[in-house]
């Protein structure tokens, strides 16, 4: 089962609002090099994930928005792919999920390295570069599609500080020691692989100052217009946090529908 990092239309309680992803969507038969991970270093994470995958159960969809597989009593979320890029880049993104207000709270220095994990075809790529014009984004993707898509934005737009990564389900193929904030923006309660793909993160942030900023549709609230299995509460998050070794720092709740819950690395 492979998963992407997605925002999804059909996680909404409303129906699909468009089926193009207009001109953003470039074939690609051969990536760039950037975009690949080192080979050893890919390896190296892939061998440790291996060695612990507790947490998971498997047993039959209790909701069929969501696959057979739980971790931690959570049931994974169904995920969409490539071609619904249209609904990241939607014109009420911005006022629905108070963008704005969430790339001020997450305080970024001019000189930071942030991993967008999940970056789709850029929507928070390109505004977190313009945070750190001396620092780097790492725009994360696993889909050969959207890290094209990636590449044809960062051309258009000129943005010579983010580098489009090319990841997997289980490694988002980060530098090691080395990232100060990983954003993670309504995508997480979707991947297959959540403890091995926390881990991979947790190595790849900064020692003692490495934050974790994860951006989930509020579980608690039922007037979120988002069907459960694609909302998480600060209870679960905290608890899926503390079993890969992520402290928790604090819940902000200053976003119209989200919660933005931050952690860092010990």
């Amino acid at each position: 089962m492979r998963y992407y990092f997605l925002a999804r239309p059909w996680a909404l309680n409303i129906g699909w609002l468009s089926s193009g992803a207009g001109l953003l969507l470039v074939g690609c038969t051969q990536l760039p090099a950037e975009t690949r991970p080192s080979v050893a270093y890919s390896q190296t994470l892939e061998n440790a994930a291996a060695t612990d995958t507790s947490g998971y159960e498997m047993a039959p969809p209790r909701d069929p928005n969501g696959i057979g597989t739980y971790y931690l009593g959570r049931q994974i979320a169904h995920v969409m792919g490539h071609d619904g890029a249209s609904w990241l880049e939607r014109s009420g993104r911005q006022q629905e999920e108070g963008t704005d207000i969430l790339l001020k709270e997450l305080k970024l220095k001019p000189t930071d390295v942030v991993a967008d994990i999940g970056a789709g075809t850029g929507f928070f790529s390109f505004q977190l570069a313009k945070k750190v014009p001396r620092g780097q984004v790492l725009a994360v993707d696993i889909q050969p599609e959207m890290i094209a898509a990636l590449q044809t934005n960062k051309q258009r737009l000129r943005a010579a500080n983010v580098r489009p990564v090319l990841g997997t389900t289980t490694n988002p193929a980060l530098p090691a020691d080395s990232v100060d904030l990983v954003l993670i923006v309504d995508a997480y309660h979707e991947f297959d692989h959540p403890r091995e793909m926390g881990r991979a993160i947790l190595h790849a942030l900064r020692p003692g100052t490495g934050r974790l900023a994860l951006v989930e549709y509020r579980a608690e609230d039922p007037n979120v217009p988002i069907k459960r299995i694609h909302k998480m509460s600060v209870e679960q998050a905290r608890k899926e946090m503390a079993a890969i070794g992520l402290e928790f720092v604090e819940s902000i709740e200053t976003l119209p529908q989200q919660h933005l819950l931050l952690f860092r690395r010990k």
